[in-house]
């Protein structure tokens, strides 16, 4: 299955503690870390979820 990298953008003070769970469970901890995940829904509803603080890396 594919895999796709996921970069945590912005900071996550301010964000609700459902976001910051979010983050933890995807594995984006600090700002600027990459994290590697294969390609599922779960992972995309995640993401979908922190959209605006991590994106997708090419």
């Amino acid at each position: 299955m594919a895999t796709i990298k996921i970069k945590q953008t912005k900071s996550r003070i301010g964000s609700s503690k459902v976001q910051k769970k979010t983050l933890d469970a995807l594995g984006l901890t600090k700002m600027n870390k990459i994290v590697e995940h294969e390609d599922t829904p779960q992972i995309r509803g995640l993401l979908s979820k922190v959209n605006h603080l991590a994106t997708i890396v090419e």
